[in-house]
């Protein structure tokens, strides 16, 4: 989850003033310096996977926010290094999605995440639905001899069998023993890395989160191509301004090619294993439109798919009820801000301040309730209540990122007279039941 955590971090300068946000800079070029890059978290189990590449807008939310030129020039001065090499982390060696010349999530570890300690059955639910749907679990469920020592080489056994009960006796089948793939394990921590564990928009439980190129990496990848030319130009620099210019217009070339659907009006993940675009719709189809990568016309056609995501407490993460902490019917903060930010940037300020108030009083209404703040809410019952059947089954409080976000969208919000952040709004048109997921 802590995937796209620095994405609300950068906008809290503008109430903040700017430390907070140096402060997390700093400590990302820390683990950057040690670690080679910006982890999920200060736990030696994360030294295999990194934070989102978010940290160009960090530095230019931090750069706007002082006063001073030649404190401005310093500032980006000393980031300017760790925002390339986090940058080229992202476009080299593993991270590469194929031939594509685009980016993927790819966690550097193997078998199953040490963090799962706390939530032990997740992996248990993943064989029992790989059981209940085969075709589904082909790719990453095997039949195993539990006396063999290597079949328990990348991860714990699981075993199976079926019983009768009838009056005064119990008869089984033999015990039949499975374990999930090292493929299954490799997905399964890369979608950790992208932050959107779980859902099923990379296949069941993202466990083909590292077959695709994703809409979201590579939007934050040309975000960050695109604000190492403006850093450039600013330190006056003009050739690598000049490369960094290339870079993002080839990128957007290839995201076009890949990852955007003339037809549907929005952007898919492409599964580069498979050679095919995805069909799921995923929140992260509004991603191109907060880091100004879509041209006026896809940001037209995909604002016009907002219906499809829309709920009455904001914009819910996809149409699949998977039953999943990433899916439908539930809503992040970090997504609500990137959309919010994108729709501003293409000229759709009513749709902006319409999402703004339905996740504000979305949060307010459920403080008053509660005296929480949540990590998700429902979108559609707006309120905190979640039901999960696999993966992280409760509901955070205290959570930062929904703080951040509340005060980022409050502020960016064209206010009305005598319009009260937490009122209760008019009735809800009646929304469209999603499809469930495969």
């Amino acid at each position: 989850m802590a995937g796209t955590a620095t994405s609300s971090s950068a906008g809290c300068c503008a109430t903040d003033g700017g430390s907070w946000p140096r402060a997390w800079c700093a400590t990302s070029s820390s683990r950057l310096e040690n670690y080679g890059g910006v982890l999920n978290a200060n736990r030696t189990y994360y030294l295999t996977r990194s934070q989102p590449p978010f940290l160009s807008s960090m530095v230019l939310a931090v750069h706007d926010s002082l006063k001073g030129e030649a404190e401005r020039r310093a500032w980006l001065t000393e980031a300017l290094p760790y925002v390339t090499r986090d940058y080229e982390m992202w476009v080299r060696g593993e991270h590469l999605a194929g031939d594509t010349g685009l980016s993927r999530y790819f966690d550097f570890g193997e078998g199953p995440v040490p963090e799962l300690d706390t939530h032990a059955r997740y992996y248990r639910d993943v064989v029992m639905y790989f059981l209940k749907n085969p075709e589904a679990g082909k790719p990453y469920l095997r039949q195993v001899d539990p006396d063999n020592r290597e079949a328990a080489d990348t991860g714990p056994v699981f075993t199976v069998q079926v019983c009768e009960r009838t009056a005064g006796a119990t008869t089984c089948t033999s015990m039949e023993s499975f374990t999930l793939t090292p493929d299954y394990y490799k997905g399964d921590r890369s979608m950790r890395e992208s932050g959107f564990d779980v859902s099923f928009h990379n296949g069941p439980f993202n466990a083909s989160t590292h077959h695709y190129a994703s809409v979201d990496l590579n939007s934050l990848l040309y975000k960050t191509e695109t604000d190492l030319e403006r850093i450039s130009t600013l330190l006056g620099r003009p050739a690598e301004a000049k490369g960094w210019r290339e870079r993002a217009t080839r990128r957007r070339e290839l995201v076009d090619r890949y990852l955007w659907d003339a037809e549907r009006g929005m952007y898919f993940d492409y599964d580069f294993v498979a050679g095919k675009r995805s069909t799921y719709e995923y929140a992260t189809t509004f991603y191109p439109l907060w880091a100004g990568l879509a041209s006026p016309e896809q940001a037209r056609a995909v604002a016009g798919k907002l219906s499809r995501f829309e709920q009455p407490g904001g914009v819910a993460m996809s149409r699949q009820e998977s039953l999943t902490q990433w899916d439908y019917p539930y809503g992040w903060a970090p997504i609500q801000l990137l959309t919010v930010e994108g729709l501003r940037r293409y000229g759709r300020g009513a749709d902006a301040d319409r999402l703004s108030r339905k996740f504000l009083d979305t949060v307010a209404e459920n403080f008053r309730r509660e005296g929480t703040i949540r990590e998700k809410y429902n979108m559609v019952t707006r309120s905190s209540e979640v039901k999960i059947a696999a993966g992280y089954a409760e509901n955070v409080a205290g959570f930062g990122w929904t703080n951040g976000v509340f005060l980022e969208l409050q502020h960016g919000l064209q206010q009305e007279p005598a319009r009260r952040v937490g009122r209760k709004p008019p009735p809800a048109r009646r929304e469209q039941r999603p499809s469930p997921a495969p």
